[in-house]
């Protein structure tokens, strides 16, 4: 991959309007910001252009309602981790302009919800260029979306000096050490639709030594195996996986929790019945984490082994608590729903690093790049 442009390049960054797109997308409830995780993260961007005298327009998206409100996460970073920030409630209103006009150097604005605006999710190239309008330099910092085709990611880069934030940067360097790694390497995989992790699968099963695959992914992998599986979840679409199924390198749970009872009951692969809904690994597959991952120098895993947002999450947890006692292996995480629950077990600080990305780091493991890496790779308005 070529080397991305740094915003670290830019000498001076002074009185400069700096157009941030961040990954703000995090989870709100009763309108309090759940984790915290992907803003804490951005603060490493937003505080370097504070530094620098720059004035800073935050622009990010949040959930899949167009009627989400950006404002909790304003609200947040205000009172939770002391980052002044003023909020525009509306994008399409002309008091941004007036907003931005009156910042003085080193403040911070975030503008509301990017998909209150139908143009964002269509690319639009007229809202590109209004948003581009409110910045004179464009920094992409917001990996986690980097894979989607949208106008904040790559209709900007038309028009702006566009660069890398600090943290995307960090992404790209942690995640491209998985086409290098060190050996030997143990590659976890959780989730669901197999049919869209097929080429990922592929891809590693040349690449890692031993793959493990957990959560709904294992249903499909497990019935092409012959084993029943009830009820659970599957990917009817899935086509082409029997030769992932027999890989001498792929290592399925070996029993499971079925959904009953209070906290769900384990079976083997063999009493698995036909009204079974699987929900999570079983206790023989959790206590042979600790083997598999003492075998292994390097380890990435991506998505959850059970179904957490039902409360089956101790297979994620298990594995989450092995990897973070590991003495040796160097440990890359990502995916949603795992990155909530590192946050909860309060273990960010025990990996290698965490990513903020689910689907982008996913495609940028099979592919080598992401729309937003291209577009900031074919900018041509350097200055």
């Amino acid at each position: 991959m070529k080397k991305l442009p740094d915003i670290r390049m830019v000498k001076d960054l002074k009185g400069k309007r700096v157009l941030v797109r961040v990954g703000f997308d995090v989870s709100v409830e009763s309108h309090q910001v759940v984790d915290d995780f992907r803003i804490r993260r951005s603060l490493l961007t937003i505080d370097y252009l504070k530094s620098k005298g720059a004035k800073v327009i935050l622009i990010s998206h949040i959930g899949r309602d167009k009627k989400e409100s950006l404002r909790p996460v304003a609200d947040h970073l205000n009172r939770t981790l002391n980052v002044k920030v003023g909020f525009v409630p509306d994008i399409e209103s002309k008091i941004v302009k007036t907003m931005i006009k009156n910042m003085s150097e080193g403040s911070v604005i975030l503008l509301e919800n990017l998909r209150q605006c139908p143009g964002e999710v269509k690319n639009s190239d007229a809202f590109a260029k209004k948003l581009a309008a409110f910045g004179d330099i464009y920094v992409n910092d917001a990996f986690s979306v980097s894979h989607r085709e949208h106008a904040s990611i790559v209709g900007i880069p038309k028009y702006l000096p566009s660069y890398a934030g600090i943290l995307f940067l960090e992404e790209v360097e942690h995640l491209s050490m998985a086409l290098k790694p060190e050996r030997p390497f143990l590659f976890i995989l959780g989730g669901a639709k197999i049919s869209t992790k097929i080429p990922l699968l592929e891809k590693f099963m040349k690449i890692a030594d031993t793959v493990f695959v957990g959560g709904a992914l294992a249903n499909d992998l497990l019935r092409e195996r012959g084993v029943e599986v009830g009820k659970s979840l599957v990917d009817l679409s899935a086509i082409n996986i029997k030769k992932i199924s027999n890989n001498p390198k792929l290592i399925l749970p070996e029993d499971v929790l079925v959904e009953g009872g209070v906290l769900g009951i384990a079976k083997n692969l063999k009493n698995i019945g036909k009204e079974d809904v699987i929900a999570d690994v079983g206790p023989k597959t959790r206590k042979s984490f600790e083997k598999l991952v003492s075998k292994h120098n390097f380890i990435i895993m991506n998505g959850p082994l059970g179904n957490c947002e039902k409360g089956y999450d101790k297979g994620t947890r298990k594995i989450l608590k092995v990897l973070a006692d590991s003495k040796t292996a160097k440990v890359i995480i990502g995916g949603g729903d795992t990155e909530e629950t590192i946050s909860e077990m309060k273990l960010e600080k025990a990996f290698k690093f965490i990513s903020t990305g689910g689907g982008a780091m996913l495609d940028l493991l099979v592919d080598g790049k992401l729309f937003g890496i291209d577009a900031l790779l074919e900018n041509k308005n350097k200055k």
